[in-house]
């Protein structure tokens, strides 16, 4: 499931969005503490950013894109009530990905957000990998077997997808750790070894044991 954010300090309007999202299926945080974006941004890892141009605090939309582009390239949105040339050219100057004005219509709003995300993540979108029996929905974020699925988080997504992409092949612990740190997750050599054995425990719930094999000094290998 996609994870959109919303950078938005109208109450009114935050709430419609929101509500306008997960009616379409998407999960959804909305900023209230304005200062301290990025560092959201970091903490939660959102697909998608919905972001306003002015807000309260004298933060302002341009800056912190610029401040999200330093260590992001998460997709960004900007929805605002400025709606000159040069509002819009800074928007896409500065890293913006696209500029939607208010008052928006839905329907366009939501086609904006789902070509982006299709744009971004094309994987989430297409990709089903089975392996052994094992099937892993990209898309749902579920690992299936024999008619049972449990969910996952994006980071044990993202580490079984790429033990998929390399079923026959022993990965190393670095390998894994590198590919994460690529998609913006930040994971250390404890963390990972937290996530397998989560991801361990979820096949087992599925009834599948020793799916993922450790080969000491070496890496995994499914």
């Amino acid at each position: 499931m996609f994870h959109i954010m919303i950078v938005e300090d109208d109450e009114n309007i935050r709430e419609e969005l929101a509500l306008l999202l997960r009616n379409h299926g998407y999960r959804v945080s909305a900023v209230i503490q304005f200062d301290r974006i990025p560092s959201q941004v970091r903490e939660l890892s959102p697909h998608l950013l919905l972001l306003d141009i002015n807000l309260p605090g004298g933060e302002d939309g341009f800056r912190i894109c610029t401040q999200l582009r330093s260590f992001s390239q998460i997709p960004i949105i900007f929805v605002t009530s400025r709606n000159t040339d040069m509002d819009e050219l800074n928007s896409i100057t500065l890293g913006g990905d696209d500029f939607i004005t208010k008052p928006y219509n839905t329907s366009i709003l939501l086609a904006r957000v789902a070509s982006l995300l299709k744009r971004a993540y094309p994987d989430s979108e297409t990709e089903n990998l089975s392996h052994k029996g094992v099937s892993l929905h990209l898309a749902s974020g579920k690992l299936e077997y024999a008619g049972q699925s449990v969910e996952l988080t994006k980071n044990e997504i993202k580490i079984l997808h790429y033990l998929f992409l390399h079923k026959g092949a022993i990965v190393s612990r670095a390998d894994i750790i590198e590919y994460l740190w690529d998609n913006e997750m930040f994971v250390d050599d404890n963390t990972l070894s937290v996530n397998i054995t989560r991801i361990r425990g979820k096949l087992d719930s599925l009834g599948v044991e020793h799916f993922i094999t450790t080969k000491r000094g070496q890496g995994y290998l499914i």
